[in-house]
């Protein structure tokens, strides 16, 4: 059983072309106040962020932002959170992210988005961390990345063992039990030691 005393929320600065995405954003950041889990995030105010930290805040939730020095003001910090903590760099931001949570959901979003959901994957398969790794498919959002995965394991360049380190569910409260009960097991970042 997973303690999960903090999430990390990889989601837009934008909000996107179909309101589901800031429904969804506000659904986890409500349903995380609602069970007592901090919120860890980018720390804007604006897009899916700003979206799922006002949820968050309005249930009485924390909100922790981390937001790198550069982007501050392009991205309009959230200046209402619990914590807003200014680092120096993205690997930074990243770092401390993760460091600061029990767990991570990615929500629609961008290239950011995509590239810290894949790193902190990484991370899982490389034994950097064991904390669950999840995906909330907003209206399909993600099928195409979810097939782009599975396309990896059906041409052995990820094991299903490693595909398996990624929870996907379009409903949060499911999903989030689902973390919490969440086991890595013991994988082998080696896709040809594994099947031998």
């Amino acid at each position: 059983m997973n303690d999960l005393k903090r999430i990390c929320v990889f989601c837009g600065s934008s909000l996107g072309s179909d309101p589901a995405f800031a429904e969804a954003a506000a659904a986890v950041g409500g349903e995380l106040a609602r069970r007592g889990i901090g919120l860890v995030y980018g720390g804007g105010n604006v897009g899916l962020m700003g979206a799922a930290a006002d949820a968050a805040l309005a249930g009485g939730g924390e909100v922790v932002g981390v937001i790198p020095e550069a982007l501050e003001e392009k991205e309009l910090a959230h200046r209402g959170v619990t914590e807003l903590r200014v680092v120096r760099s993205m690997h930074e931001r990243k770092a401390l992210m993760a460091d600061l949570s029990d767990g991570f959901i990615a929500l629609p979003g961008g290239f950011g988005t995509f590239e810290e959901l894949c790193e902190i994957l990484t991370w899982g398969q490389l034994g950097i961390h064991r904390k669950p790794v999840a995906i909330l498919d907003v209206a399909g959002y993600y099928d195409p990345l979810i097939a782009l995965f599975d396309n990896a394991v059906e041409n052995r360049l990820l094991s299903r063992a490693n595909r398996d380190l990624l929870l996907v569910g379009v409903e949060i409260a499911e999903l989030l039990e689902r973390m919490k009960t969440f086991d890595p097991g013991d994988s082998e970042k080696w896709l040809d030691r594994a099947m031998t």
